[in-house]
């Protein structure tokens, strides 16, 4: 195989077969080694199937997050192998499940079926981002939090509380292990968390872009989720800034069949172009928790998502 580094233009390490092989012929030692340093690997030439997408994630990772979103397929329901979302529409720039607590360490993402045309995954280094910023707006993100409010659900309380109907007391004081505050705003009983709006990644002291703002006013046409911890509104301009210089970093990810990309998801983000109608575009999805992860000071102690494979709780369907 040839390895060949990052470039202007291209930021994440290149790893290409020279003959037909399987991803887990590669060392993970070495893919280890250059995920720390670079954040993020493209694997090509080596077939990768969902099968051996499982076998590979396990060489790096003690367990993995469900994401709930309703239109994935469940490739490996077991092992919390899924498609990527469905639908045309492109997404902006993300880091994965960031609008909760449990933000996967790591994305895997491998091309079953590429698309005929479009559907590229697109891929931004948030740290660069946060460089590049105007310095009056980096000094803005860097001394803020962002506060993440949803509604909660007698699923979500019976899970993190231990009852579906707690005491007031019950919600001033949550078990070690739950990653929420409970609230109730103009009569509604919210959970909450908070996360720095510039953050520190895994493996490098320069701070990051990595949160869900982007996606929540881009696509969602959500404002105030997050908020900043004071209740404000991230201002528009503030937002448009952002995106502006996030689109001068965005990389496309031109798929080919058992592509394997590899993402540092608490230091890249990723996004796609639109999809073409009736595309057949099958990328197959695993986001996972290193093992000997770092500790990250924003988590409870031993994390229930970081003891096995996690399935965050749901609320009951009708019907």
């Amino acid at each position: 195989m040839d390895v060949i580094a990052p470039v202007a233009g291209r930021p994440y390490v290149m790893v290409q077969a020279t003959g037909e092989a399987s991803p887990l012929t590669v060392a993970p030692e070495l893919l280890l080694a250059l995920y720390k340093q670079h954040g993020a690997l493209l694997l090509r030439g080596f077939g990768t199937t969902v099968a051996t997408l499982h076998a590979f994630t396990a060489q790096f990772c003690s367990g993995s997050v469900f994401n709930e979103s309703p239109d994935r397929l469940q490739l490996d329901p077991e092992h919390n192998i899924q498609s990527v979302n469905g639908g045309t529409l492109s997404f902006p720039l993300h880091p994965e499940l960031s609008r909760e607590p449990w933000k996967p360490d790591v994305c895997f993402f491998a091309c079953i079926v590429p698309p005929r045309a479009l559907g590229q995954t697109t891929i931004c280094d948030g740290v660069e981002l946060a460089r590049q910023l105007p310095p009056a707006l980096h000094a803005e993100f860097a001394r803020r939090r962002l506060r993440y409010i949803q509604g909660t659900t007698p699923e979500h309380l019976l899970f993190w509380l231990g009852t579906s109907t707690p005491t007031d007391a019950q919600l001033a004081a949550p078990p070690p292990q739950c990653p929420y505050s409970f609230a109730r705003i103009a009569g509604r009983l919210v959970r909450m968390f908070t996360r720095p709006a510039l953050h520190r990644p895994m493996f490098t002291d320069a701070p990051a872009w990595g949160n869900f703002l982007l996606f929540s006013y881009f696509f969602n046409r959500v404002r105030g989720f997050p908020s900043f911890d004071d209740g404000r509104y991230v201002p528009d301009d503030w937002l448009e800034t952002v995106r502006a210089v996030g689109e001068t970093l965005t990389v496309p990810i031109a798929w080919q069949a058992g592509d394997l990309l590899m993402l540092d998801n608490s230091r890249f983000l990723h996004g796609r172009t639109a999809v073409v109608e009736n595309d057949n575009r099958l990328i197959a999805s695993y986001f996972g928790y290193l093992k000997d992860a770092p500790l990250n000071p924003e988590e409870p102690a031993d994390p229930l998502w970081r003891r096995t494979d996690f399935r965050p709780p749901q609320p009951r369907r009708a019907g």
